[in-house]
């Protein structure tokens, strides 16, 4: 542990102060990562086709946009199951949008040098980077600093009733903890989530703020 220390604000005693390590301020600058894929199985059968990525300063309750692309592929070649997946039906979306656009490999390098050795974080880690980022062709386990899931904070925040026994509350979907959570429509949705990477990265980043600011996310 740090042999620095700093002083913060006791939140059991609003009039006094504790120590606290370096360690256990978080940190500033956390980047807020979103994907939008062919399917929910995961690499290598689904594929990447938009990211997205914010960089937030938890402090400041900042929000800025970093990066966003349409990852490049040779649709012709492409399956049933790749050209009729989810988000080219329910989105603006297209094939045509993918066949254009930088090759994937370009923007997983583009991607792998904004992250590399930053704080990092998604709405669903264990969808965006478990199934995904850490496994090929992106294999960034351990390119950068994981922090708390915004997804996992936002369930006892939310209080979605879970239809499972066992479970007390379900994950909520991004747009429920965001019209749960947040104050206004910062991330400028209009009461509609349009489900690519950009956007929904800005939605999460807000929950992620808001939650921050009400004692209910620590990175």
């Amino acid at each position: 542990m740090s042999g620095f220390r700093t002083y913060e604000r006791d939140p059991d005693n609003p009039k006094g102060f504790r120590i606290a390590s370096l360690d256990e301020i978080p940190p500033d600058e956390i980047y807020v990562l979103d994907t939008e894929t062919t399917g929910l199985e995961g690499a290598p059968k689904d594929l990447v086709v938009d990211v997205g990525i914010c960089r937030v300063s938890l402090r400041r309750g900042t929000v800025e946009d970093v990066y966003s692309s349409v990852l490049g592929y040779d649709v012709d070649s492409w399956d049933d199951y790749h050209r009729n997946a989810w988000i080219f039906e329910n989105t603006d979306m297209t094939l045509e949008m993918v066949a254009e656009a930088p090759p994937a490999i370009d923007v997983i390098e583009d991607v792998r040098r904004i992250l590399r050795n930053k704080t990092v974080t998604a709405y669903n880690i264990a969808y965006d980077m478990d199934k995904f980022l850490f496994r090929e062709p992106w294999d960034m386990k351990g390119e950068f600093t994981l922090c708390n899931d915004i997804m996992l904070a936002a369930t006892p925040v939310c209080k979605v009733p879970s239809e499972y026994y066992g479970r007390k509350y379900r994950f909520p979907k991004l747009d429920v903890a965001y019209s749960k959570i947040v104050e206004g429509d910062p991330a400028g949705i209009h009461g509609t989530q349009n489900h690519r990477a950009l956007s929904d990265a800005q939605m999460a980043s807000y929950v992620m703020i808001q939650m921050f600011r009400d004692g209910n996310y620590e990175p």
